[in-house]
This record gives structure tokens, sequence and C-alpha cells, in this order.
């Protein structure tokens, strides 16, 4: 991505593990959306808030789950990622661990209802959160545009 690109990187375990989250957010080289949406009231703002983070330029993240078939699942507490990743984000980069391959949609979300939400809740809750909340679950079955770049990496990672 070229220097002072707009990025707006996902809450995602994987992109904080590979370091690319603190490399976006905090290394001045990439216009962070994240780093402005850390500036809008999360109450009286959230219209704005919502509106900065739906269409960047670039969205880096990470997915729950990869069927045989290729059809990626990502859930979300809040949703905010999904809009991105479905339409509005002009490039979206998914790197996604082996360990997330997976057979079908069934045992995909077998997996994000049995592991990944587990540890996520529990993740949250040690940051001093309430938890989370499984409410909204994106299926991509097929991309039509050439935005969306998966990158599956031989270890593991996220969940």
């Amino acid at each position: 991505m070229p220097q002072g690109t707009e990025v707006h990187i996902a809450l995602s375990e994987t992109m904080r593990e590979l370091g690319i989250t603190a490399a976006i957010d905090e290394s001045g080289r990439y216009d962070s959306v994240r780093g402005r949406l850390r500036a809008f009231d999360p109450v009286t703002q959230r219209r704005e808030r919502a509106k900065a983070g739906a269409a960047p330029d670039y969205v880096l993240g990470s997915a729950h789950a990869v069927t045989d078939d290729g059809q990626i699942i990502v859930s979300s507490g809040t949703g905010s990622q999904l809009g991105a990743y479905a339409y509005s984000g002009g490039t979206v980069i998914l790197v996604i661990g082996h360990q997330k391959l997976v057979r079908d949609i069934d045992e995909g979300l077998r997996r994000i209802r049995d592991y990944s939400f587990p540890r996520e809740f529990a993740r949250m809750q040690a940051a001093g959160m309430p938890g989370t909340i499984l409410a909204k679950t994106l299926i991509l079955h097929r991309e039509t545009h050439k935005r969306i770049h998966v990158i599956l990496v031989p270890q593991t990672l996220g969940y």
C-alpha cells in the first residue's frame, strides 16, 4: 500500500499478532481510519463515526473461517467492518491462519460459535469490558470486482 493511503484495520487478533495494526495505526506512514475514529464521541457522534469507517480506500482484517470451496465467513459484535468487506471498502485484504480452513458453512458457523466467540468474549473481559456478543455474520460467496484479496498463512493466527 502506498504511504499516505487511507487504511482501516478491522479489530483482529490476527492483525495485532502480525504487528500490522501497530504498523498502520502508529507508524505515521498511513492515514489511519482507526486513529480518526478515536476522535469521535462513540455516543453523540455514532453516525459520523460509522460513516468514517464504512468506505476506506483499504480495509485490512481477517475472517473466522474459509470453506473448502472458498466461501469466507466473518462474524462481528458490532458489524463495523462488514459493510467495508462486503461492498464499500476500496481494497479488502484478509489475512487468514490455516486453522480457519473448514469443510463447509455449517462447520464454519460451529467454529465461530464454539471456538472463536468464547475466546473473544474472554479477551474482552480481560480487557475490562463486559464481554462481546455474536450479533452479525457475513458470508462472502463470491467477489465479482476483484477487490478482495485473501492471504492464507501456514501458521495459527487469531481465532
